[in-house]
């Protein structure tokens, strides 16, 4: 069954306006206790999202504290458009001023140590105690088996730029300085990792900008999967028909070594030369995460109540975003969603009340092929009662083929999502 673009904003209407119809109920009660404060670290997509619906849907009556070192909101979607030229960062950032008028604290600082017991917070500029903890990181990058990328004249030689900001400029500016003819060589993780087809995007953006500068520039994608993981008909069929015999796809290659100076690396089977090299590392949950002993799978990610985001390890902490060990995509949309409910679930608990035994919400992820033409893939998502996580329901599917209408339906959902997020 496919999701029309008219039957998903129904169904994310109608979704909204349910999850809304139980918390007046928490309001009142709320408001007959002294205000509990919640702190939230981090403030991305998933940060921003719990901060201002635990302050709407409680009416005020929560006091809510975001901690985030930055000093604006910059957007991970659209930030491959950036090294495709067709959007600047400038584009992508905004500010916390809407947060800010819905009563919202906002502290720039960065965490230090968290006393989970104590339900206290250490920052670079004093503490703060908490009733209830949200950690909303991101994520955070391994470099074990790649220490000589673990220095910041490592990155700017070599950048990742999986965190939109300075690194996303830079490697713009190394684009282009390339010469025509020469060779862009990046390197894709073994899943999970944030955005999933997002390396896949980026491929197609600097290809489009190659189309258009560079033409005889080569593009060399060394995948450490045994395939593209998301969207793979897709990207296939694009980089076949719109970029012919410019990109290289190699899959199963993961990286053994990388001499940063030479920008050269080397897999198990090969070594590769680049002109512009983009390494983007195996991930794991943000360093708050681990920090308070809430990254338990596999030392990576951070196993939660999907009723309610409650890390299974921690008390008094929910944990929303990529930093979630769930077998669903790590897209802004699923951050967003994971805090809503999350939200939801915190207020009932303050007020005494079980959360919603049957969660439920949708993700969409676009992925522009060039400046205008984009392509979507789209799910329904429901609580298993007997598996006790979020899994996939009827409803959704993914684009027959990227298109211009789909590029602005994409523009349309970052515009949507940044207001509900930011405003």
């Amino acid at each position: 069954m496919n999701l029309n673009r008219r039957d998903f904003m129904r169904f994310s209407a109608s979704a909204a306006a349910l999850t809304l119809l139980p918390l007046s109920g928490c309001a009142r009660a709320l408001r007959t206790q002294a205000s509990p404060r919640v702190v939230v670290i981090g403030g991305g997509y998933a940060g921003a999202t719990a901060a201002k619906y635990l302050r709407m849907w409680s009416a005020g009556a929560v006091e809510v504290i975001v901690i985030e070192p930055n000093p604006s909101f910059i957007s991970c979607p659209l930030s491959n458009l950036v090294l495709g030229g067709s959007k600047t960062l400038a584009d992508l950032t905004f500010g916390y001023d809407g947060l800010q008028q819905h009563g919202i604290q906002r502290v720039q600082d960065t965490v230090t140590a968290v006393d989970p017991l104590a339900r206290k917070l250490q920052l670079t500029r004093g503490e703060l105690r908490y009733d209830k903890l949200v950690i909303a990181p991101g994520v955070d990058f391994i470099y074990d088996s790649l220490p000589m990328l673990d220095s910041a004249e490592a990155s700017q030689q070599v950048p990742h730029a999986w965190k939109a900001g300075p690194q996303t400029v830079l490697l713009q500016q190394q684009l282009a300085a390339m010469p025509d003819g020469g060779v862009f060589v990046m390197s894709v993780p073994k899943a999970p990792y944030r955005c999933p087809p997002g390396p896949y995007e980026r491929v197609c953006q600097v290809a489009s900008y190659f189309s258009q500068h560079k033409p005889k520039a080569k593009i060399i994608v060394l995948d450490a999967n045994p395939e593209i993981t998301s969207k793979k008909a897709l990207f296939t069929k694009v980089w076949a028909e719109m970029y012919a015999g410019m990109i290289d796809y190699r899959p199963n290659s993961q990286l053994t070594e990388v001499d940063v100076a030479a920008r050269e690396v080397k897999t198990e089977f090969e070594t590769v030369s680049a002109d512009v090299l983009n390494v983007i590392p195996p991930q794991r949950a943000g360093k708050v995460a681990q920090l308070v002993g809430a990254a338990n799978v596999d030392k990576r990610w951070c196993e939660v109540d999907f009723l309610s985001y409650a890390s299974k390890v921690v008390p008094d902490t929910y944990i929303v975003g990529d930093s979630v060990s769930a077998a669903l995509p790590k897209s802004a949309h699923m951050a967003t969603s994971q805090a809503r409910v999350c939200a939801s679930a915190i207020l009932a608990t303050l007020a005494g009340q079980q959360p919603d035994p049957q969660p439920v919400f949708a993700n969409t992820c676009y992925s522009f092929v060039n400046a205008r033409m984009a392509m979507h893939v789209a799910h329904v998502y429901r609580y298993d009662q007997h598996k006790k996580i979020m899994l996939p329901a009827e409803g959704g599917g993914v684009s027959a083929q990227p298109s211009e209408q789909e590029g602005q339906y994409a523009y349309s959902w970052a515009q949507n999502i940044w207001s509900d997020v930011l405003t």
